[in-house]
């Protein structure tokens, strides 16, 4: 194993949990009764295990947009409240990783992509884990197609993004691979 030095804070995972909390407040994650903090929870726990795979990783900026990266999405969170709250890279990481709701929905996937590849490395590896802990069994409701649309965006974030992170790329590939026994 590398020798690591991407020193994250627990103070600073704390806030950024917090934060999330309160904003996430009564958030299920789709498709189930598991408060929105359990995919949060995962996705920053992806990046805490990819972090001890790396080296000279920021792992503040990696474990806070972890648990940020929706905030701007899926709350009424602004830029400006990150911005003054955790500071320009973890805003702009949160905004990169936020869907422009403003573009076609089919162009979405695409336009973020661009904006990720424009970030340090570990805004790569918060998309990566977080497709990572999407790739569950479907909610119910899903239609076959629906499955195939999600499967083909997993597909197109790898392709994009594998040089992020080696582990965290490896694990996408499994996860698409048993993912395709759902359709």
């Amino acid at each position: 194993m590398k020798k690591t030095n991407n020193k994250w804070s627990q103070e600073a995972y704390i806030k950024a949990y917090r934060f999330a909390a309160e904003r996430h407040k009564g958030q299920l994650v789709p498709g189930t009764e598991w408060s929105y903090l359990a995919h949060l929870s995962m996705v920053s726990m992806e990046i805490i295990a990819a972090l001890n795979h790396e080296t000279d990783m920021d792992g503040d900026l990696a474990v806070q947009v972890a648990i940020l990266h929706d905030t701007i999405e899926d709350t009424d969170t602004t830029y400006e409240e990150l911005l003054s709250e955790f500071g320009q890279r973890v805003a702009d990481g949160v905004l990169a990783l936020t869907k422009d709701k403003k573009i076609e929905k089919q162009h979405q996937m695409s336009d973020s992509l661009k904006r990720i590849a424009r970030q340090p490395r570990e805004i790569w590896m918060v998309k990566l884990a977080d497709r990572i802990t999407n790739l569950q069994p479907p909610p119910s409701y899903w239609t076959t197609e629906k499955m195939k649309k999600y499967l083909n965006q997993a597909e197109l974030i790898l392709d994009n993004l594998q040089s992020g992170n080696k582990l965290l790329s490896s694990r996408l590939n499994d996860k698409i691979q048993a993912y395709q026994s759902y359709i």
